[in-house]
């Protein structure tokens, strides 16, 4: 690797501890669950949403027994509009894993946590990092793009992560793990507030003298700019809508009650079809519905 990229995990790093963000699940206290909970919900979803949704999920089950021994349907209520809440199914079937094969202990080894439901490669390696210190490349979209620019010169990375990204982010990590660990936190709060897709910060990058990308005269991306989903009068939408009625109920709603939230008797029916195949609803007897898991759905 050429000289002005051997001192970038450092010069991220002295940046992340003047600069990072006071984030509740970086503190020590947090712990392993608390990590977990925090990647599982910063899945497309900002930081500002996440915080206080985490605080409390924290506050009411502080571990994984304490959710594993609550309803699905309880999860799913308190995640609230965070978005994409099969994410709380995922995480409650997790949570019960780690209690039946660990213990109730988030487990500290990739191949551990890779097994476990809901649990892919990125969030493996952000807990593994994170969490308990170790050497891992922990790649995101902010830091594919940080490295694509820093080190590549290229004004964007592709569209998902490949072992190639893997390794050029491994390359960049110190030896020590727990100096590495801050490194891969350093990249990540790089790419979320300086070097982003939009408009980036360049003057206050601390990567600015070295970056690859400035030194070919910051070249403008080839291919398309990506459009934000649009999410109004989205089969999205009308989820969230029917989702928010069974949260706010204690029981099952008649159907009559969930059709008052969408005109669209189509799309609405075919939100209500997908929320049950999600594993999210259950149909219950005399033509209503609740949320999965509720314990009274089949009264």
């Amino acid at each position: 690797m050429d000289q002005p990229f051997l001192d970038l995990a450092r010069i991220a790093t002295a940046w992340f501890d003047e600069n990072a963000r006071d984030l509740p699940w970086r503190h020590a206290e947090a712990g392993a669950w608390g990590v977990l909970v925090s990647e599982f919900m910063l899945q497309q979803t900002p930081v500002v949403r996440v915080e206080p949704a985490w605080r409390a999920w924290m506050t009411r089950w502080p571990d994984p027994a304490a959710l594993a021994a609550d309803t699905v349907a309880e999860a799913i209520r308190a995640w609230g509009r965070l978005g994409y809440p099969r994410r709380a199914l995922r995480l409650h079937a997790c949570a019960e894993a780690i209690v039946e094969r660990h213990g109730g202990v988030v487990p500290d080894r990739l191949d551990d946590l890779l097994a476990l439901p809901g649990i892919g490669a990125y969030t493996a390696r952000a807990v593994t990092a994170f969490a308990y210190g170790q050497r891992q490349p922990v790649v995101d979209t902010n830091v594919r793009r940080l490295v694509a620019r820093a080190v590549s010169g290229r004004p964007d990375a592709g569209p998902a992560t490949t072992a190639a990204d893997l390794t050029a982010v491994e390359a960049l990590l110190p030896v020590q793990d727990r100096l590495a660990a801050r490194a891969s936190a350093a990249f990540m709060e790089l790419g979320a507030l300086i070097c982003t897709a939009r408009n980036p910060r360049c003057q206050d990058c601390p990567l600015w003298t070295g970056c690859a990308w400035r030194l070919t005269g910051s070249p403008a991306g080839s291919g398309p700019m990506r459009r934000p989903q649009r999410y109004a009068g989205t089969d999205r939408q009308v989820r969230g809508l029917l989702l928010a009625v069974l949260r706010e109920s204690s029981g099952p709603v008649p159907a009559a009650r969930l059709d008052l939230v969408w005109p669209e008797a189509r799309q609405r029916d075919r939100a209500l079809a997908g929320l049950i195949t999600d594993g999210l609803v259950v149909a219950a007897s005399g033509h209503r519905y609740a949320l999965a898991g509720e314990a009274s759905h089949r009264s």
